[in-house]
Formats: structure tokens, sequence, C-alpha cells
């Protein structure tokens, strides 16, 4: 039975495969999501001055393109395995896991679990799928 776990976030997704401490092996993936730290305020120290224009919408739009390109990529990963463990921080597990049931059914039906998980060494995630597997 061929398992693997994912520790995933916006940034990276660590893919580790194996049980035994000995046969474990990890892969990352970087998302290439961009970071949007989109500026706010004035442009002049006076009040009522000239305001930058966010827009929203078009920034979402493209991360979420991008999100699904990076899915896709980890999904790619995910082929041939028989129990899959979803774990990391925020939503982007919940966001992989929707896109699994949407697009991809056949692998989202060998989804065992789907946690929440803080940042984590990857020493810390392999311990965390030996662990899972392990009961």
């Amino acid at each position: 039975m061929k398992q693997i776990g994912i520790w995933i976030d916006k940034r990276f997704a660590y893919i580790i495969s194996g049980i035994t401490e000995k046969d474990q092996q990890v892969v990352r993936i970087e998302s290439n999501v961009e970071d949007y730290h989109v500026g706010g305020g004035s442009g002049t120290r006076f009040k009522g001055g000239p305001q930058d224009v966010v827009q929203d919408s078009k920034y979402l739009e493209r991360e979420k393109k991008q999100l699904k390109d990076y899915f896709k990529i980890v999904i790619q990963e995910l082929m041939g395995e028989d129990s899959i463990l979803i774990f990391g921080p925020a939503e982007t597990g919940q966001k992989l896991q929707k896109l699994l049931f949407q697009e991809f059914p056949e692998i989202e039906g060998k989804v065992e679990s789907l946690s929440k998980a803080d940042s984590m060494t990857v020493n810390q995630m392999k311990a965390w799928v030996r662990d899972f597997y392990s009961h």
C-alpha cells in the first residue's frame, strides 16, 4: 500500500512518502504564488492627498489561478498513491481538497485525513506522517 503525506501552505508543499524512518523521502515543491502586499494610504504627507486605488478582485483572481496551477503540480505527485494525508497551516489544504473533489474525485477518495498543523521542520513533518500511518 502506497501511503503519502503532504504538508502544504501557499508557499511550499512537502510531499513525504514512505512509512519507516529509513525509507522516507521528501520532495519540496515551490508554489510561485505571488505575495500581494498592497500599499495604501496617501501619496503625500498632507491630509486628503491622493490615495492608492486597490483592485482587490484582480489580485484575488490572479492568486486563485496561481493556486490552481500550484495544486495541479502537487496533484501530479499524488497519482498512484493509495492513501493520502494532507496537513498544514491555514486553509490551503482545504482548498487543495476542494479542487480534488471537483476535478479529481478518484484521488479525493484516497484522502484519509485533512488536519491543521503549524509550521514544522522537515523532521517534524516526517514524524507526523509516520505517527499517522502507524496508528
